[in-house]
């Protein structure tokens, strides 16, 4: 753990709690140095007089106001603490409210409070108290040369002081185009609601902020180790001239938007949504038709269609189709007799006809 920051108290009423303060958060941002591209030697930044142009080590260094163009009040760290005593050495607690009752837009930075030699019982008898109450505490403190608004929040067994932003420090969003709940373009179906709300609901989940890391961070790191292997760090990596940014459009299907997040298909032209069960069930699908059976070796004739006058039973055309099958081998079998019948008679007048020029000849 860093070193104290700032001694002093928390105040309110007649009770006076002795603590010390210490940093709650570290910036774990990647250190970049500057470098010279000619060479790549590193850049150096000179403390000097705008005067003489000589440069100024810390010793020589005080703080002062321009009061006047060019004039200045020099403040020591002395002046700043004469200034107000109180206020500098103290968390003055003006006031007791509900926490959801803070916008999150106030909070800014947030410091552990331990208790000071001898703190300890008032420290858990005000962590306790604001447990209890579920309320957390408004207060002023200087740190450093500026007054904050700040909040004492209990995080577990810890008094969590939370700097907050004045009202004047946070911008007024009216100045944004913001939609309305009631404008046309920005009007949500009940659909989009509810399919909004199931993905919402299929991804909470219990606070665990040991699952989140700084994955921007691991990746360059992984670059640096990249380029190092490669040999390529003096290498100056330029962008790209033939790739073209993505084109952007405001034509947003926000259903299939939702649907692909809730890992759905949707289908061609139309998007494939769930109902509820308030919403009308889907039409019933209907039976297929019977297929009658047919031979394995005989492809099916194909359909005709027919008026309502020429249809008949299909026992009726069934058995129609098998008398006319039945008559083709009948009437085969009778054929061949009629036709040797009349063969014969044709050989017969044949003879007869060569027989009559020779009983003419004998006659004569």
């Amino acid at each position: 753990m860093a070193r104290s920051m700032w001694k002093g108290a928390i105040s309110f009423g007649l009770v006076h709690i002795p603590v010390e303060m210490y940093p709650a958060v570290s910036n774990n941002a990647l250190d970049l140095t500057m470098l010279d591209r000619r060479d790549f030697s590193p850049i150096g930044f000179k403390r000097y007089n705008k005067t003489t142009q000589k440069e100024v080590s810390w010793d020589d260094i005080v703080k002062g106001y321009e009061y006047e163009s060019g004039e200045y009040v020099v403040l020591s760290d002395e002046d700043l603490r004469r200034a107000n005593p109180e206020a500098t050495a103290t968390i003055d607690i003006l006031a007791f409210v509900d926490a959801g009752d803070v916008p999150l837009l106030y909070y800014d930075h947030p410091y552990y409070l331990a208790p000071g030699k001898g703190g300890d019982k008032v420290y858990a008898l005000l962590r306790e108290t604001l447990k209890k109450v579920g309320k957390i505490g408004i207060a002023h403190v200087v740190i450093r040369v500026k007054q904050h608004l700040a909040a004492l929040v209990c995080e577990g067994d810890t008094i969590v002081l939370n700097t907050l932003r004045y009202p004047d420090e946070i911008r007024d969003a009216g100045e944004l185009k913001i939609p309305s709940a009631k404008a046309k373009s920005a009007a949500v179906s009940d659909k989009e609601l509810k399919m909004a709300m199931a993905l919402v609901e299929g991804m909470s989940e219990d606070w665990d902020p040991g699952q989140y890391h700084d994955d921007y961070r691991e990746d360059l790191l992984a670059l640096v180790e990249k380029k190092i292997k490669a040999k390529q760090t003096k290498t100056i990596t330029m962008p790209d001239p033939d790739e073209k940014p993505a084109k952007s459009t405001n034509v947003i299907d926000l259903v299939a938007l939702l649907q692909a997040s809730l890992g759905k298909k949707p289908g061609k032209g139309k998007v494939a949504v769930d109902e509820d069960d308030d919403d009308e069930p889907p039409p019933p699908k209907r039976a297929p038709k019977p297929v009658e059976d047919e031979d394995e070796d005989e492809a099916p004739p194909p359909r005709t269609r027919r008026t309502a006058s020429s249809r008949e039973p299909a026992t009726a055309s069934a058995k129609r189709t098998s008398a006319k099958a039945a008559a083709k081998p009948a009437a085969k079998a009778s054929a061949k007799p009629a036709a040797k019948k009349a063969a014969a008679k044709t050989t017969r007048a044949t003879a007869a006809a060569s027989k009559a020029p020779a009983r003419r000849k004998k006659a004569a």
